[in-house]
């Protein structure tokens, strides 16, 4: 039975529950507050319409973030060495939902000299642990517990984007640290913390990203880091800014295909938390969030230098998955070899094999949008 509250509670009660899970207080500093108090107050206004399981899951993403937060603030004071940690040219898979950027983020970090951040390292930050540790750690065994329930109470959800905690996922964890994040806006109708966020200088949020990465590659200096996220699209220049030599893969789809995907995600990874998050309102907003996002992205790509960039259309990437990926290695000089294809085919064919996932359908109509309004707001 899914857990309930009456509310969502206040911000100072939620920092209270996460210094209590923790044993932590250490937060290093205040610039995570502004955007989560408001944030808390948008949930619990009565535009957010929250049920029961909703103040109860929304409660638990902003805790996650605190604890998040503590627990990067103690991974820097126990392993100082982490600020000499160096990243170079570190890839970024970037695009709109739904349009293969997980796919590909997986099939560049097949690669044995690429690391991305796996499920697990996002909700703890840490030096990556080896591998052959993780079955015999409590915390990776409770995180991985938690996502193979939630595979298997949401299979629909599963059928648009599966997760478990050794994953590689998106980064968004990390950067919710700052009290940024898109997520957010994906997750709930949150009007006041969405128009605080599109003012926001994101370097920041990226500044602490950067150091979150030399924690848990403290025992992988040698390995490139591949990222992804959507929130990427909204932050070039703070990117560029913090990683100047980074690397750009952007992924390209119809917006009319991306944004009803989209729209359908958000409403199966919020099913029964709100009343008002569902239909018409989810199409406005995320179409919205999601237009300005790409806008921001372009205008931005312009004053940076071209050959940091890759462009990859969706549709050839689906006929050669394996062949697209070698195209990004020889964009970028990353050094394409007969083990990193070998790496790359066979999670390519693992990815095909097994059970079908449940069926992923959606359309424009379910959120009150028509494909006339999307080309316009891409146009």
């Amino acid at each position: 039975m899914a857990r309930e509250r009456a509310d969502v509670g206040t911000y100072d009660d939620i920092v209270a529950a996460a210094v209590r899970t923790t044993g932590l207080s250490d937060f290093g500093g205040t610039d995570h507050e502004e955007g989560l108090r408001l944030l808390v107050d948008d949930l619990n206004a009565p535009t957010a319409g929250l049920t029961g399981v909703g103040n109860y899951m929304q409660r638990a993403q902003v805790k996650s973030a605190l604890v998040g937060r503590l627990l990067s603030e103690a991974g820097f004071a126990a392993h100082p060495s982490y600020a000499g940690v160096p990243i170079e040219r570190p890839v970024f898979v970037v695009g709109l939902p739904r349009t293969g950027t997980t796919a590909i983020h997986r099939l560049l970090t097949a690669d044995p000299r690429h690391q991305g951040i796996e499920l697990w390292l996002t909700e703890y930050p840490q030096p990556r642990p080896p591998r052959e540790t993780w079955a015999d750690d409590p915390i990776f065994n409770g995180i991985n517990a938690a996502y193979s329930q939630h595979n298997v109470e949401n299979p629909e959800f599963m059928g648009i984007h599966y997760m478990d905690g050794t994953s590689v996922e998106e980064c968004w964890r990390i950067l919710r640290q700052c009290g940024l994040s898109i997520g957010y806006e994906s997750l709930a109708h949150v009007p006041n913390y969405s128009a605080w966020l599109a003012k926001q200088d994101w370097t920041p949020a990226y500044q602490r990203h950067k150091a979150n990465l030399q924690l848990i590659g403290l025992n992988d200096q040698d390995r490139r880091w591949v990222l992804k996220n959507p929130s990427h699209l909204v932050a070039l220049d703070a990117i560029m800014a913090v990683y100047p030599d980074a690397l750009i893969v952007q992924m390209h789809r119809d917006p009319v295909v991306s944004i009803a995907s989209a729209c359908s995600l958000s409403a199966e990874a919020t099913a029964g938390w709100s009343t008002t998050f569902v239909g018409e309102t989810i199409g406005r907003t995320q179409l919205d969030m999601l237009a300005r996002c790409h806008a921001s992205f372009m205008a931005a790509r312009e004053k940076y230098d071209a050959t940091q960039f890759h462009d990859v259309d969706y549709r050839a990437f689906v006929a050669d998955p394996v062949g697209t990926t070698q195209g990004i290695y020889e964009a970028f000089g990353l050094g394409w070899t007969d083990e990193v294809a070998a790496s790359v085919t066979r999670i390519d064919e693992e990815s095909r094999q097994g059970g079908k996932r449940p069926k992923h359908s959606y359309s424009l109509e379910d959120y009150g949008l028509t494909e006339e309004q999307v080309r316009a707001a891409f146009a």
